[in-house]
């Protein structure tokens, strides 16, 4: 089976979610929804989702609902963390936030939308451990976010692992489930999948000067990362499959700049 480049697999997600119908019934809304989906972003998570269908044996359009489930999610969450009463960020993408475009409400709204939309497509599959794997991530996700703005982190390993890590975990997650791989197969897989939240994490932490570039210095992170990304790659060479493209992706995790 011929396996598409990382950026093969990017247009794959940008027509879907370009050609994505979302429910009739948020009416005006629609616009607000659509809005953080078009601001461009690398679609990372979406992106991993149907390079692990690929070399799980699945084909890459069965899984692209759940890949899309993922980056709805993903929006959703920059949504509300933007908003004034979070994070308050006026710019994304080099664009206005979606509360300082639509008005703290709307965003409000368009980020419960999306989150209630992904789910949606989760739960479009046969079985419902797409939508489950997607549920707990999300929470998870929250989990972390609460720690965060309340200052209750402890430990800046577990809070990334809820608060990045669970997205990038359930992005690996979801594709095995609609590629149909029996859970008893799935362990390898999980554990390359666990590697990579913190790996973006401590990579974006250096690009932006905090986190663990603030605790352990740029060298120090930059070290921590790529002691994550040889892990991921450690990991890879236990999964039964062809993971080439899925190298590629952590390579360039690893490697980026912006």
């Amino acid at each position: 089976m011929h396996l598409r480049s990382p950026d093969d697999l990017r247009t794959l997600v940008e027509r879907y979610l370009d050609e994505l119908a979302l429910s009739p019934e948020l009416g005006g809304l629609e616009q607000a929804v659509r809005y953080p989906l078009e601001s461009g972003g690398k679609r990372i998570r979406p992106v991993l989702c149907l390079a692990v269908g690929e070399a799980a044996g699945g084909e890459a359009e069965r899984c692209l609902a759940a890949a899309a489930a993922v980056e709805l999610v993903h929006a959703f969450s920059l949504v509300h963390d933007d908003l004034p009463a979070l994070d308050d960020d006026d710019e994304r993408r080099g664009r206005p936030s979606a509360h300082v475009a639509y008005g703290e409400a709307v965003a409000l709204l368009a980020g419960d939308a999306l989150l209630a939309e992904a789910f949606r497509l989760a739960l479009s599959y046969p079985t419902p451990a797409v939508g489950r794997e997607l549920a707990e991530a999300t929470l998870g996700m929250i989990g972390g976010q609460y720690r965060d703005v309340t200052g209750s982190a402890g430990d800046l390993a577990e809070l990334h692992r809820l608060k990045t890590g669970a997205l990038f975990s359930a992005a690996v997650g979801v594709a095995l489930w609609a590629a149909e791989v029996p859970e008893v197969e799935q362990r390898p897989w999980r554990a390359f999948g666990a590697e990579l939240g913190l790996l973006f994490q401590i990579v974006d932490d250096v690009l932006d000067g905090d986190g663990y570039a603030e605790s352990h210095g740029v060298a120090g992170a930059r070290a921590l990362a790529d002691a994550a990304a040889e892990r991921a790659q450690e990991r890879l060479e236990a999964v039964p499959a062809d993971t080439s493209v899925l190298a590629e992706l952590v390579a360039g995790l690893a490697s980026r700049t912006t």
